[in-house]
């Protein structure tokens, strides 16, 4: 019997300043069985990243000026369901593709990704979640976000999440529709899963092989992860008072 066919897969790649790793990420990510759509979402960059994602075989999608993670995502997502229609109408009906959505500074390591496919497209999970192992770089956080995320996310739903800021997820687009509108910035990983979770769905947890750049221990790392805080907070304030409200 001949192996049966992987389900078609849009990837979506968010990206600011990536000049130096997108187009590693971007090839190794149209090398994943099933993913015949790579859309990377310039997020307001500075550097080359739009156009070398674009000669690596990536659409490309640009946003003016930086707006931010969720809004990256949305865009991709938008993008991916125009072209949907595009092909509905040429072709007859076209099936909503599963969207995976990969961090742009991964570089020949995203090509791991692909494990996060088949239990989506399956239809044994509705989302699945990247774990990583310990990074060739160690990062200079405390894990302060981590264990906010984590107790945030296991009080609202139950679930326990052993990366619950993973970036790195597959999903059927009636999952990423019930998680819409995303969180804000870096609460928007910490929403998905909550989101997804209290609409019934299944999520689940999937070791993955990957490396990409850790924030330091330099004044921008403690910015980047004061940003974090704060916006994983305001994501779990919000869900609670939705919850409370229902």
């Amino acid at each position: 019997m001949a192996p049966a066919t992987p389900a078609a897969v849009a990837a979506i790649i968010p990206a600011k300043d990536e000049a130096d790793r997108i187009a590693a990420t971007v090839t190794a990510v149209r090398g994943i069985p099933g993913v015949d759509l790579v859309v990377v979402v310039d997020d307001g960059s500075s550097d080359a990243t739009a156009e070398l994602a674009r000669e690596a075989g990536a659409e490309v999608v640009r946003h003016a000026r930086n707006r931010g993670k969720a809004a990256a995502m949305t865009t991709g997502a938008g993008y991916v369901a125009r072209q949907e229609d595009v092909e509905g109408r040429v072709g007859g009906s076209a099936a909503r593709r599963p969207l995976l959505f990969v961090d742009a500074d991964l570089e020949g390591s995203a090509a791991n990704v692909g494990v996060l496919v088949p239990p989506v497209a399956q239809g044994r999970v509705d989302m699945t979640i990247a774990t990583l192992p310990p990074q060739k770089t160690t990062g200079g956080g405390h894990g302060f976000v981590v264990r906010l995320a984590r107790k945030g996310i296991e009080d609202l739903t139950g679930f326990v999440a052993k990366q619950p800021l993973s970036g790195m997820r597959c999903l059927t687009r009636e999952a990423f529709d019930a998680a819409s509108p995303l969180a804000r910035g870096w609460g928007v990983e910490v929403g998905l899963t909550v989101d997804v979770l209290l609409a019934g769905m299944q999520v689940e947890e999937v070791p993955c092989e990957l490396h990409h750049r850790v924030s330091g221990s330099d004044w921008r790392g403690q910015v980047h992860r004061a940003k974090q805080y704060r916006d994983v907070a305001l994501a779990l304030t919000q869900r609670r008072a939705r919850r409370r409200l229902r």
